[in-house]
């Protein structure tokens, strides 16, 4: 039975083949510049300095401007992904990853540093967690919502199966090829999405009447806005949403702060390199793709998303605490290691929210649950950066170098106490229907 869910959730993919490939090429491209950025963004902003504040600190600033934008970028484009169709939106923001890196390829100096950090800031504004969820709801459009978890798993498991390919590839490339190789990667996603892909979106037609420029302007804005706002009350007027948007922020909040300063606390504390950064990498991509396209599939039917969930959670509380306490350079690869079952929280998540959502609110009700989690992104680098330089620094109060990383678990505690929260309810609503069934046959 198991066994051909499992099957089943294989099955489903076909329909997605042209989607997925230029998502996990593009995903290559990305994970194989992830552990070498911090060797090149150090030694360009502070040589000879492996603690480098300002690398910190501009890596938090980028990730408060994007969340910042990310609030109002996110539902938007879940809105027109809903409007005007997946395909036109999934070109825009896979193309934005070209550009940073393309300065990257050109000169690794410090002026090109900040102008990498300007490009790369306007591309993660436009595609950091769009990208995925736009995704969610293009399979959405085409697989029965029974077996969406274990799709969604898949796709999950796809993501970390490129992430492994990408590690591999900066584990072995020559560190000067890392940067043109996945520039040609990645400019090979939207040409091949523009070819292939096909539309699942009937787009509503135009009427005949072109209304003046500042007329029409007008109407956009306020289109826009009232869409918000129904995304809004889709969202806040259903229980299940409203209680799966708590556990994002929370989840996000913490989860963004470790990651946003973990690479740099790691050479900082340890001195990890480039190799090990890669090690760490892989390590968790093993383990993901073992869990999201084999173990989901099977334990989802026999405990639910929210159950799975909660436990996704509470690995991510290990992965923290592990991490923010690491008194060796071993206990990095075993905190390391939670991370493969807190990997399942991401499909849990999206899952939860396309089953409680309408088909034709998939967009709006990911886009909105993606712009709240941004509010997290924007949040947590301003507590996260600060604190990190301070405590890796010779003017920390207390010899605890992973102190910010220990605090960000408690925004994960929290996320975790509002799963439980989540999972009771889908127990108490599973225990009346039981009760109901009898009386209406």
């Amino acid at each position: 039975m198991h066994l051909a869910a499992w099957k089943c959730g294989f099955g489903e993919l076909r329909p997605l083949v042209h989607l997925l490939l230029p998502l996990c090429v593009h995903w290559i491209a990305e994970e194989m510049t992830v552990s070498v950025l911090v060797d090149v963004i150090t030694n360009a902003l502070c040589p000879g300095n492996p603690t480098c504040p300002q690398a910190i600190y501009f890596n938090g600033t980028e990730q408060t401007v994007v969340g910042i934008f990310k609030m109002v970028v996110l539902p938007l484009l879940g809105q027109l992904a809903d409007e005007y169709g997946r395909k036109p939106l999934l070109l825009l923001t896979i193309s934005t990853s070209i550009f940073p890196f393309g300065v990257l390829v050109w000169d690794q100096s410090k002026a090109y540093i900040y102008a990498y950090y300007v490009l790369r800031t306007i591309a993660k504004i436009l595609s950091q967690g769009s990208i995925f969820f736009i995704s969610v709801a293009y399979a959405a459009d085409l697989v029965h919502e029974s077996r969406r978890a274990a799709v969604f798993g898949w796709i999950t498991g796809l993501c970390s199966a490129s992430h492994v390919v990408g590690n591999l590839l900066a584990r072995f490339l020559p560190e000067k090829y890392i940067f043109l190789v996945s520039i040609v990667l990645l400019i090979f996603c939207p040409i091949y999405m523009y070819f292939f892909l096909d539309e699942t979106v009937q787009r509503v037609p135009k009427s005949d009447g072109e209304p003046g420029c500042l007329s029409k302007t007008v109407d956009v804005l306020n289109r826009r806005f009232g869409t918000m706002r129904d995304a809004a009350g889709i969202v806040l007027d259903n229980p299940t949403l409203r209680s799966i948007t708590y556990v994002s922020f929370f989840l996000k909040l913490g989860m963004t702060g470790i990651t946003s300063v973990l690479m740099f606390y790691l050479k900082a504390v340890f001195g990890f390199d480039k190799n090990q950064n890669s090690e760490i990498l892989m390590l968790v991509g093993f383990g993901s793709i073992f869990t999201q396209m084999l173990v989901l599939p099977l334990i989802n039917p026999l405990i639910g998303e929210e159950a799975i969930l909660c436990w996704a959670i509470l690995a991510s509380v290990a992965y923290a605490l592990f991490y923010g306490l690491a008194w060796a350079a071993w206990v990095a690869y075993l905190a390391a290691s939670f991370k493969v079952i807190y990997v399942l929280a991401r499909p849990a998540i999206y899952a939860i929210v396309s089953k409680a959502s309408s088909s034709s609110n998939q967009g709006k009700a990911q886009g909105f649950v993606a712009g709240v989690e941004s509010i997290a992104s924007l949040l947590s680098p301003l507590v996260m950066s600060p604190l990190t330089s301070w405590f890796i620094s010779s003017d920390a109060p207390f010899d605890c170098k992973g102190f910010s990383i220990v605090c960000a678990s408690i925004c994960l505690v929290i996320s975790l106490w509002h799963g439980c929260c989540l999972l009771k309810g889908h127990e108490s609503k599973e225990e009346e229907d039981d009760l109901e069934t009898p009386f209406l046959n």
